[in-house]
């Protein structure tokens, strides 16, 4: 991530001090009291059932083989479960039949509070937006879920389904 130099609103140089025992960035101007928080950013994200199967997918700036969940961020004055249903019209052109909530987690190195949802997407045909590169659809047991991210979340769908099923 990149470090905040400038008060956003005075533009005086930011220093480094102790706030409630934790190193933050304020300004340097006297009387300006400006703190960069560094605050994490809301995200939503979507676990998309298509079929009863799941989609995952690669946006275009990944690595070839990478792929994750439809995320995308909180936009001013909408729910998580509107931005979410919103990510899923945007990026498959798809529309939610249900949103069911599965947990909210913390993704450090991309300083962002994840709300994740289980979307499943109504009749239609997956269309590629903008920010997607490709998209593999999956049945859920043939998916496995990764250590950090989104992948929390998909571990925590997958361990409470399978348990549903017994």
């Amino acid at each position: 991530m990149a470090q905040m130099n400038f008060c956003s609103y005075c533009g005086a140089e930011l220093k480094t001090t102790v706030i409630d025992a934790k190193e933050r960035r304020m300004c340097s101007r006297e009387g300006c009291p400006y703190v960069f928080w560094d605050n994490p950013t809301p995200v939503v994200a979507a676990l998309v059932e298509y079929h009863g199967e799941l989609v995952l997918a690669r946006n275009k700036s990944w690595p070839e083989g990478m792929f994750g969940l439809i995320t995308g961020f909180l936009e001013k004055g909408e729910t998580p479960e509107q931005a979410v249903v919103r990510e899923v019209k945007e990026e498959l052109s798809l529309d939610a039949a249900g949103v069911d909530f599965i947990g909210v987690y913390t993704f450090e190195q991309m300083n962002q509070l994840i709300v994740a949802y289980h979307v499943v997407a109504g009749m239609g045909a997956i269309t590629l937006g903008d920010e997607l590169a490709e998209v593999k659809v999956l049945p859920p047991e043939q998916v496995e879920p990764w250590d950090f991210g989104t992948g929390l979340a998909v571990r925590d769908w997958l361990n409470r389904n399978r348990m549903s099923r017994f």
